[in-house]
């Protein structure tokens, strides 16, 4: 996806985003990451946004796959790219409220199928079923890491890619947070992204995609290949 296109893309989402927050409860969307890809701050939506536009590139520059899965979907910002290049996703997470808000704005593809992330939900998927998985900016925030990555590798095919991103949670990232706004300043995450690094290297291969942004290291992009 090109850099026009991907423009086009990030304004359809932000004004659907924009929306929704106007409607809202304050507050309640805060951790599906609207405040984030619609913050008014052009620096901080370019910092949140282009951790996306990485992910894509990577992904285009080895699509198509057959099945893809989107854990931790929130918004579903990565939705409509993924249909064009997997032939069949599942988006899961433990609070659907923004995904069914935002449907109704951006309809899914035909191809796109919602499910729930609790365990139990995730224990029904088939075994090896996903080539290609996303748990993009969302693995810091679960209490049961392990289990949740063993969740997530008991799906991904032999030789399917799990993609995560995450906060290295640094002094700079903390102090970023406070200074884009109160929505950023909860203490709500679990760990930092060097600690999923570590649990998921005795299980899986990892491959580096990027780390944003140098110098200033405020979140990592990498790959886990069972």
């Amino acid at each position: 996806m090109n850099s026009r296109e991907f423009g086009a893309y990030k304004a359809r989402y932000r004004a659907a985003i924009q929306q929704v927050l106007s409607e809202a409860e304050p507050g309640r969307l805060d951790e599906t990451g609207f405040p984030a890809y619609s913050h008014a701050n052009p620096l901080i939506s370019w910092l949140f946004w282009k951790r996306l536009h990485t992910v894509m590139d990577w992904i285009e520059r080895r699509a198509p796959f057959a099945s893809a899965l989107d854990f931790g979907c929130g918004s579903g910002v990565m939705l409509p790219f993924l249909a064009g290049v997997s032939r069949q996703v599942i988006a899961a997470d433990v609070d659907l409220l923004a995904l069914e808000i935002m449907k109704t704005r951006i309809p899914l593809a035909s191809n796109v199928q919602i499910r729930h992330a609790s365990p139990e939900a995730m224990s029904r998927l088939e075994a090896a079923s996903f080539d290609l998985i996303l748990a993009l900016d969302v693995l810091e925030h679960v209490k049961d890491l392990s289990g949740t990555l063993a969740a997530l590798l008991r799906v991904l095919r032999p030789g399917g890619q799990l993609i995560i991103s995450g906060p290295t949670e640094n002094v700079l990232y903390r102090l970023g947070r406070k200074l884009a706004g109160p929505e950023y300043s909860g203490d709500y995450h679990e760990r930092g992204v060097a600690e999923i690094r570590r649990m998921l290297a005795s299980r899986a291969s990892l491959k580096q995609i990027a780390t944003l942004y140098w110098p200033v290291p405020l979140f990592e992009i990498f790959t886990a290949t069972a």
